[in-house]
């Protein structure tokens, strides 16, 4: 796991920015209103172009929430799955990286 960007919360959400190999930007984590029962409740953007989404979750070992991110651009060879989570002891999130685990 890597951090690969770090935000602060806003009034709808989140800014900062994301930085890959391929990729380093300013992104926004936007809270979708009235999203649905299954879909995201955030949509995430680098400029005005759509990156990813993102779901609510509350960890069941920790019962700590965080966002569940898939990343997604032309660029990668696969989307990328990543945590938006508190950072322990300061003001701000950090967005971490994870592969998913291969059969």
């Amino acid at each position: 796991m890597a951090t690969i960007g770090t935000f602060t919360t806003t009034e709808n959400g989140f800014t900062g920015s994301i930085r890959t190999l391929a990729l380093n930007v300013k992104a926004r984590i936007s809270r979708i209103e009235n999203p649905s029962d299954k879909g995201p409740q955030y949509r995430i953007y680098a400029g005005t172009v759509e990156l990813g989404a993102a779901w609510h979750k509350i960890s069941e070992q920790t019962q700590r929430e965080y966002l569940s991110i898939k990343l997604d651009d032309p660029s990668f060879s696969a989307p990328i799955y990543a945590t938006l989570t508190e950072i322990d002891g300061e003001t701000g999130y950090q967005l971490i990286w994870s592969r998913p685990a291969r059969d």
